[in-house]
Order: C-alpha cells, then structure tokens, then sequence
C-alpha cells in the first residue's frame, strides 16, 4: 500500500491522538500541528479514507483509524516512539518485574505478571496456566467508552468464552502475536484487540500471556509490555 510520507505521519498521528481522547480527530487538530491548512489535512485525509485506513463516523466531521489502519500502524512500527518513552517504558517493565517475582510458586508468578499488565494497561490481562485461562481486569475493559454499547459487550464475552480451546487447539507460533479487530478468529465484531506473547513455562510449552483491550490503544506501549512479560517468565520459571 503505497501512501506518501505526509499521510504517514497524518495517519500515525491520528491513531495516537485517538488512543489518548476517544474522541474523532478534525483537520483542524491536525492542521495545527502539521503547520498547514485544513484543505490540505482534508486531502490528505481523504485519501487515507479511500485506501481504507481511517474512517468518518456518521455522527462526527473527525476521523477514526480503522482495522487496516492500526494494521499498517502497528506493521510499521520502527521503535522510535518506544526510544521517546524509553524511561517510561523502563519503570513499567521493571513494575512487571515486581509484581511477577513475588510469587513462590509459577501459578503466582503468570498471576502477578498479569495482574501487573492490567494495571499498566487499563486492559483486561490473561494468561494460560494448564488447561486454565486466567483472567483479571474485566471491570477495567467495560469501564473503557467502547464498551457502553452492550453489543459490543456482548461480543467481547463470546470471545473470552471461547478463547482458551482456541489457544490450545489453534497454539499461535509467533513470539509476539496481535489480533486486531475483525482479524479475531472469535468475536470478530467485537472491535478489540488481543496482543499475546507466547512462552515456555513448567505447564506447557505454549504458554500465552497477553492483554485485551479496544483496538483503539497505544499499540508501541502495549506491544513492549507484553513481549517482555514473555521474555521475563520464560526466563524466571
């Protein structure tokens, strides 16, 4: 998919903007901050828009990214924006750290380590331990503004419900693994994504640890967080 530089950065920004506000981002937003008029943001964004990349509610003049575009977004992250908040990034890796080695037993350590996500997120936390799905934080997903129409509820439950046999059964490879949106295999209209790392662990060699949250997140965040809570347990179980 071929967009120039400008709209790169155009759809970057709007992807972060909405994570930080819930709310659709105008051209005006964006033509403050890229120095240039509202026509020019309106072009720009009207081609995003017809390669399908962020989408214009029925009831807003803003934009809001969508699955393809947090796909493209979360594709071409290149660690620059985890290098700008590396010091963050530090203090909530080493929270991680905290949380997971104060448990005696590998149960209490993937616990902590979730329970430690959920906080650093605001997502529902997860992880596989045996044939068990441990979960926490599901007051903290629903409390989030995606979640005040029960549909999506809903979906969200259907997905929860049938998530631990298509771990087992479908066992994702990947080191780091990131459903977003319809890209679910379960809860497909559910709008929310599900980022997971897998992991060796005393249970299963396809241990999962993850969170599951809007698809409307900071991806760069989220994404480091969750690889290291993988590295970090295969590493200390």
């Amino acid at each position: 998919m071929e967009i120039t530089e400008r709209q790169r950065q155009i759809l970057c920004q709007i992807i972060e903007e909405y994570a930080e506000t819930a709310s659709p981002v105008g051209s005006v937003t964006m033509a403050k901050l890229f120095g240039v008029s509202s026509a020019t943001i309106r072009a720009e964004m009207a081609r995003l828009e017809a390669l399908g990349l962020i989408a214009q509610p029925h009831t807003s003049a803003g934009r809001v990214p969508t699955d393809a575009g947090y796909r493209y977004y979360v594709n071409n992250l290149d660690g620059n924006n985890e290098d700008a908040n590396y010091p963050a990034l530090q203090r909530s890796t080493h929270v991680l750290d905290v949380r997971a080695s104060s448990g005696s037993r590998a149960d209490a350590t993937i616990r902590g380590a979730v329970d430690a996500l959920v906080e650093l997120t605001g997502n529902l936390g997860l992880a596989t331990i045996g044939d068990q799905l441990y979960l926490a934080g599901i007051s903290r997903l629903f409390n989030q503004p995606e979640f005040m129409d029960t549909r999506r509820v809903q979906a969200v439950a259907k997905l929860l419900d049938n998530l631990e046999p298509w771990l087992r059964e479908a066992a994702p490879g990947e080191a780091l693994n990131i459903f977003i949106g319809h890209e679910n295999p379960i809860g497909k209209n559910s709008e929310v994504s599900l980022i997971i790392s897998k992991f060796r662990s005393p249970f299963s060699d396809r241990s999962y640890i993850g969170v599951l949250g809007p698809t409307r997140q900071n991806y760069s965040k989220v994404m480091a967080l969750v690889r290291h809570a993988g590295n970090m347990l295969e590493e200390i179980l």
